[in-house]
């Protein structure tokens, strides 16, 4: 027995042979054929997130338009559960035949492998890595109450009394938490972190008052914003969001600061190459579309199309940004 990519074991069998022909030869020609012929019957694509998450929202668009242009459909099917550990390693164990595709996140290939011991499946082996699909920055909100107006006096006002600035965010390892504690590691300051049982508690406690300030999604920030219910500080991504643009990013004030939620498309390790770099190849065109690209804008995501290669190094350059700030920060969940 020898191992395939990830943990799947596969057979090796002998050259037995036919007349003119061995097995391995056969079994090449049906896979070739197999391959030609895909999709021959619904794709599944799997999203370790309930429905109405940012992810799901976002591949949900895609699916449906591959489903226009491929001759089978994609059909969506939630798994949720375990910050996306049960969903992700569902896909890690799918047979590696190119029927099912997987969202990958910030959360569940970025942060977890980091912040969560014994984790099933392996972020950087088990799967094969098609492209990022979006982005999406996070944005400091503050209740209207609260004094700072900007990032540098944010950055004084912590300064000026350490640990007494508290935060809310989704829990524990998410992507909430942890763009907080790597600002706080960089602007060298403390903050105090209220862990919610979710993102939305966490929102109706600073809309509330009760808490004075968060890391939350442009998307799911961005109405109360433009309600005036609580103000943006800063943006978490490179560049100014374009749908927040007179929001400084971050950077702005502490140089190099980068810390954005993504959602991409991958697959179970060893699904065959010619099927992965056609599914590159017909994702990244529809991202570049301007009217598909306009719409995921208007649900409060960048799209961003990846080569598989650049996918892949992504991943791995994430991982390891967020295993330096779980180690710096002590972020670990569970036993």
């Amino acid at each position: 027995m020898t191992r395939a990519p990830g943990r799947r074991a596969v057979l090796t069998l002998p050259a037995l042979t036919l007349p003119g022909l061995t097995l391995p030869a056969l079994l090449t020609g049906r896979e070739a054929s197999a391959e030609a012929e895909w999709p021959s019957r619904p794709v599944r694509l799997l999203i370790p997130f309930p429905p109405g998450q940012a992810t799901d929202t976002m591949l949900r668009l895609l699916a449906d338009e591959l489903s226009r242009r491929w001759p089978q459909r994609v059909v969506v099917e939630n798994r949720a559960g375990g910050a996306g550990v049960v969903g992700t390693d569902a896909g890690a164990r799918a047979a590696p035949d190119g029927y099912t595709l997987l969202a990958s996140t910030s959360g569940t290939h970025g942060i977890n492998p980091s912040v969560i011991p014994n984790l099933p499946y392996d972020a950087e082996a088990d799967f094969a890595y098609i492209t990022t699909v979006f982005t999406v920055p996070l944005v400091i909100v503050a209740h209207p109450s609260f004094a700072p107006r900007t990032v540098a006096e944010l950055v004084a006002a912590a300064r000026q009394a350490p640990g007494a600035i508290n935060y809310g965010s989704g829990g524990p390892g998410t992507s909430q938490h942890m763009a907080a504690e790597m600002f706080a590691h960089q602007a060298g300051v403390r903050l105090t972190h209220v862990p919610y049982r979710g993102s939305g508690p966490a929102v109706a406690d600073l809309l509330a008052g009760n808490i004075p300030m968060m890391f939350d999604s442009v998307a799911s920030a961005l109405p109360h914003v433009q309600a005036g219910r609580i103000r943006a500080l800063g943006v978490t991504s490179a560049a100014r969001a374009p749908q927040l643009p007179e929001v400084p990013s971050i950077g702005e004030t502490l140089s190099g600061y980068v810390a954005i939620g993504w959602g991409g498309l991958c697959a179970p390790a060893g699904t065959p190459e010619p099927i992965l770099r056609r599914v590159n190849a017909e994702v990244t065109s529809l991202l570049r579309d301007p009217a598909f690209a306009a719409r995921m804008q208007q649900m409060g995501g960048t799209p961003a199309p990846q080569e598989m290669a650049e996918a892949g190094a992504f991943v791995r350059a994430e991982i390891a940004k967020w295993r330096a700030v779980a180690r710096t920060a002590n972020v670990r969940l569970g036993g």
